[in-house]
């Protein structure tokens, strides 16, 4: 069973029943269920991330891929359609992903740990990486796959109810579904939750710029280093990437960084350091960086997963570089799913897997010398 299809069925049906007429605007491909997941789109919401162009095609302006499309054409994400001279996205208020997480899962090491938060997705991705975790949802097209019909203002309704202290963008990619992040992520705010987003960071400055308000921390999938690596396994540039983990910071955003290390195409040492010495000098040393584990899966099945080695080696040159927080991911029971004061050395965060075994902090300080550490604590 993949993770896609788990999170779909996590969502408790009980809040899924009694809700209101539906404002469509267009026949969906099957009627959805009360009592659960559907498929087909339902509202097609007109996106502002667009210009209009000469014989009714439209350019999408929301991310690098910068898409024209034809007449009843759709971008490389599936989720964007030109609909009579106008760009629609057709995700919002269809998450496939509505499920209660340890925040850790994300994954945030610095951001209220021992505490969970709603992760929420759609279908849809503007990247098409060879290694996807959950291309059975996000490479898809939206009404190829059962979701469900919830608006920004029951997103926040379940997340209420289930008593957690923020969402979650995650698990597909963020970006392609902008609108419903945004109109979710003001209503959390008013609401007092945090707004958390992990994603590939794909995505044009402008549309950033009206989102960075509303989030409060960012776990950016730094695929690798390499541009040549992030068109031919990624299906995009590296560029833009690294210009939206600038932004994020600039505009004071807490960011960790999240970068998958497979065998054969990303693991180069010397690669590596040079990625670690940029995050230093350009976004700060005490940025946390998390070096995961590759499992065989999807167009890379004939690969190993990473050796633990790789990982014990890109952590050191990691360290040295002056980076003060890394992370060794996927590997239950390593020592570095700890957190450690870069002052005293002691352990202040003591996790197995998503469990948290013991916290030495104090009011976001280490318990033993009071060193500030950054992230969200309270």
């Amino acid at each position: 069973m993949s993770r896609g299809w788990r999170s779909v069925c996590g969502l408790s049906l009980a809040l899924l029943t009694g809700c209101g007429p539906r404002e469509t605007t267009e026949q969906v491909t099957q009627t959805p269920d009360a009592h659960g997941p559907s498929k087909g789109f339902v509202r097609p919401v007109l996106s502002p991330w667009y210009s209009q162009m000469s014989d009714g095609k439209v350019r999408c302006e929301l991310c690098p891929n910068q898409c024209i499309l034809d007449p009843s054409a759709r971008g490389i994400c599936r989720v964007r359609e030109n609909r009579e001279h106008s760009l629609y996205t057709l995700a919002y208020g269809n998450p496939v992903v509505v499920q209660d997480d340890p925040v850790e899962r994300n994954p945030f090491f610095h951001v209220r740990p021992g505490t969970r938060s709603l992760s929420l997705s759609t279908a849809g991705c503007n990247l098409a990486c060879r290694f996807c975790e959950v291309w059975d949802t996000a490479l898809v097209a939206p009404e190829a796959v059962y979701a469900h019909d919830m608006m920004p203002q029951r997103v926040l309704e379940h997340a209420q109810a289930t008593n957690v202290g923020a969402v979650c963008y995650s698990f597909g990619e963020p970006v392609v579904f902008y609108e419903y992040v945004l109109a979710i992520a003001k209503l959390a705010r008013q609401a007092g939750m945090l707004n958390l987003m992990q994603t590939a960071g794909y995505i044009q400055p402008e549309p950033l710029a009206e989102l960075c308000p509303y989030l409060d921390a960012v776990n950016i999938d730094l695929k690798g280093f390499d541009p040549e690596f992030y068109r031919e396994a990624v299906g995009g540039e590296l560029e833009p990437v690294l210009r939206t983990l600038q932004q994020l910071r600039a505009a004071g955003i807490h960011v960790e960084i999240t970068n998958l290390l497979i065998p054969t195409l990303n693991d180069d040492m010397q690669t590596i350091e040079r990625m670690c010495r940029w995050i230093v000098a350009e976004l700060g040393p005490d940025v946390p960086l998390h070096f995961a584990r590759f499992y065989p899966l999807y167009k890379l099945m004939d690969l190993p997963r990473t050796p633990v080695s790789t990982l014990d080696k890109a952590r050191q040159i990691a360290l040295q570089a002056g980076l003060r927080f890394v992370y060794v991911a996927r590997v239950p029971g390593h020592e570095g799913e700890n957190t450690f004061c870069p002052n005293c050395h002691e352990t202040i965060i003591a996790r197995e897997g998503f469990v948290i075994d013991a916290i030495d902090m104090e009011n976001g300080r280490c318990r033993f010398c009071q060193t500030r550490i950054p992230g969200h604590f309270a």
